[in-house]
C-alpha cells in the first residue's frame, strides 16, 4: 500500500514539473510587423497650353512678332500647291493677311477658293518688310466673303500705304517705266517699275498666283515703256511696296 503511495506522489511530482518546464516552442506568438505606408508622390500638376481665342483683325494687327495667332478670315488667292503646301491671301471685312506656306493636303488646295472661309492658327512672322502668319494650319469655317480692291493710289509714298499691306487694292494712272523677267526669260516673275508723281514703284507679277498661261501675265508681257495703266493686285511688301499684280488694263 505504502509503495502504490509513493508511485502515485511521484508521478503527481513529475506531472508538476513538466508543467514548471514545459517547452512552449510549439506557441509562437509574433507581434505585428510595424508597417510604414509607403511615401506618396505627387504627381505634378499639368498645365495646358493657355488657348489663344479667335483674334480681331486689330487684335492680331497689336500682336508681337513670333506669337502664336489664330484668325478667321476669307480666302482671296492663293498661289499654287506644292509639297502639302499652299501660300493664301486672306482679307476680312477689317483687314488682310499673308498666309506663307500653310500645311494643305492637294484635295483641301482645291476647296479654297475665293471667298472660302478658313480658321487659321499659326505664328506672326515678318520678312522684308512682309508681316505674314507661318507654320499654320487651317479649317474651313461656315461663310463667304470677297472683297473688292480698295484704291489707294492716294497713298503711295505715305506712311499710311502698309496699313493696308496684303488686302486686294487698286491703282489708278500708273505709268510703265520697266518691264524685266525673273532670271532674264519669260515664264518666271515679271518685274514691273511704274511711276506716279514723279516717284518709281517696283510691282510683280508673281508666276506661283498668276502664271504665263493667265491673262494678267500676257497682258503684262504685252505692255510698253510709257503706257499709262490702271493696276490691281495684293499689297505685298518686299523692302517696300511690292504689289503682287493680278490684273491690269488701259488707265481709264
Amino acid at each position: 500500500m505504502k509503495k502504490i503511495i509513493a508511485l502515485a506522489l511521484v508521478c503527481v511530482m513529475a506531472l508538476a514539473l513538466v508543467a514548471c518546464t514545459g517547452d512552449n516552442s510549439a506557441v509562437t506568438t509574433n507581434a505585428p510587423e510595424s508597417t510604414v505606408a509607403p511615401e506618396t508622390t505627387l504627381a505634378p500638376e499639368t498645365t495646358a497650353a493657355p488657348e489663344v481665342k479667335v483674334m480681331s483683325y486689330a487684335e492680331y494687327d497689336a500682336a508681337a512678332l513670333d506669337s502664336a495667332v489664330v484668325i478667321e478670315a476669307y480666302v482671296q488667292a492663293h498661289q499654287s500647291w506644292w509639297d502639302n503646301k499652299i501660300t493664301v491671301y486672306a482679307q476680312d471685312e477689317d483687314g488682310a493677311y499673308f498666309l506663307y506656306e500653310m500645311a494643305c493636303s492637294e484635295e483641301d488646295a482645291a476647296k479654297l477658293v475665293p471667298g472660302t472661309k478658313i480658321r487659321v492658327s499659326g505664328y506672326k512672322s515678318a520678312w522684308a518688310g512682309e508681316v505674314e502668319i507661318i507654320d499654320s494650319t487651317f479649317e474651313i469655317i461656315e461663310g463667304n466673303y470677297v472683297a473688292e480692291p480698295t484704291d489707294v493710289t492716294a497713298l503711295l509714298g505715305t506712311d499710311d500705304l502698309i496699313k493696308h499691306q496684303n488686302k486686294l487694292v487698286s491703282f489708278k494712272g500708273m505709268t510703265v517705266k520697266a518691264i524685266e523677267y525673273k532670271n532674264g526669260a519669260p515664264g518666271d516673275d515679271i518685274y514691273v517699275t511704274v511711276s506716279y508723281n514723279g516717284n518709281d514703284y517696283s510691282f510683280c507679277v508673281e508666276m506661283y498666283l498668276t502664271g504665263p498661261d493667265t491673262d494678267v501675265y500676257k497682258a503684262v508681257q504685252a505692255l510698253n515703256v510709257g503706257d499709262v495703266v490702271d493696276i490691281e493686285g495684293f499689297l505685298y511688301w518686299y523692302e517696300g511696296v511690292n504689289t503682287h499684280i493680278t490684273a491690269v488694263s488701259a488707265a481709264k
